[in-house]
């Protein structure tokens, strides 16, 4: 249970993953949406959104050749 909180704490700890989160309260978005509004790259983003998804953070969707995500 420790390690599993310290994933999600140490998951927080990233000012652009805290940003993904506050974009995603607003409802599930692809990745493009959230690069879209970030000032990093979309590879960068879906690599913040695997860290989130390994905390259990948030969680993904297939919609046809994209993922959507949510918290």
């Amino acid at each position: 249970m420790i390690a599993y909180q310290e994933a999600q704490l140490d998951a927080l700890g990233d000012a652009t993953r805290r940003a993904i989160l506050a974009r995603l309260l607003a409802g599930p978005q692809p990745v493009g949406s959230l690069a879209a509004e970030l000032p990093v790259s979309r590879p960068a983003v879906s690599q913040h959104l695997s860290v989130l998804k390994a905390a259990n953070l948030v969680i993904d969707q297939a919609e046809g050749t994209r993922r959507v995500y949510a918290i």
